[in-house]
């Protein structure tokens, strides 16, 4: 598929076309655009990330509320970009709020308190925690590029077409990419699994 058919450039395509209407109107119309083309997926995002899929509306709805509040919605450059970037910031920004909401909900766990035990040992959990910490590390490392291809491909589950598409570079340029990222955290992994 080449770039004049896809979403994204029908929506870059649709906001230059309206340079001509009149402000208020062609910015209406721009946001319509990006929510008509991006809903679906914005919810999709969402939904892979929050346990409470009631909220996905509202988080969509803040993506929509941080676009309508820019000056020239239709100078956007790369328009899906823009827009999940901003949606994994309405994210974190709800996780904060959710966070400050719930130690003031906790009560203080109880000496006297017997909790039924899982299957799963202390050891491995503590592991897991381990090995997710270090993974967030270990992508740290990695120049912002590859790293966003491999969160992209990896943790979310894009195809590699859609990954390029959405960080605007080519297929093979994205798949070097994953695979710079992918020997990186297999290098540090095999190198922390035998300290």
């Amino acid at each position: 598929m080449n770039r004049e058919e896809t979403p994204l450039a029908a929506v870059a395509e649709g906001t230059r076309a309206e340079s001509t209407l009149a402000e208020p109107n062609r910015r209406g119309q721009v946001l319509a655009r990006l929510a008509q083309g991006y809903g679906q997926a914005l919810h999709r995002f969402f939904e892979r990330r929050v346990t409470v899929k009631a909220d996905v509306p509202d988080l969509v709805q803040d993506v929509y509320l941080r676009l309508s509040r820019m000056q020239d919605p239709a100078g956007i450059e790369k328009p899906e970009h823009f827009l999940f970037v901003t949606a994994a910031n309405v994210l974190k920004d709800s996780a904060r709020r959710a966070a400050v909401r719930e130690t003031r909900l906790h009560d203080e766990l109880r000496d006297d308190l017997v909790l039924p035990s899982s299957d799963i040992s202390a050891d491995r959990v503590l592991e897991s925690k381990e090995a997710a910490v270090r993974l967030q590390a270990v992508l740290l490392e990695l120049p912002d590029r590859s790293r966003d291809v491999f969160v992209l491909r990896v943790m979310e589950g894009l195809k590699m077409a859609d990954v390029a598409r959405a960080l605007g570079i080519s297929t093979r340029a994205a798949e070097k990419h994953q695979a710079r990222a992918l020997a990186h955290v297999a290098a540090a992994f095999r190198d922390w699994r035998h300290r």
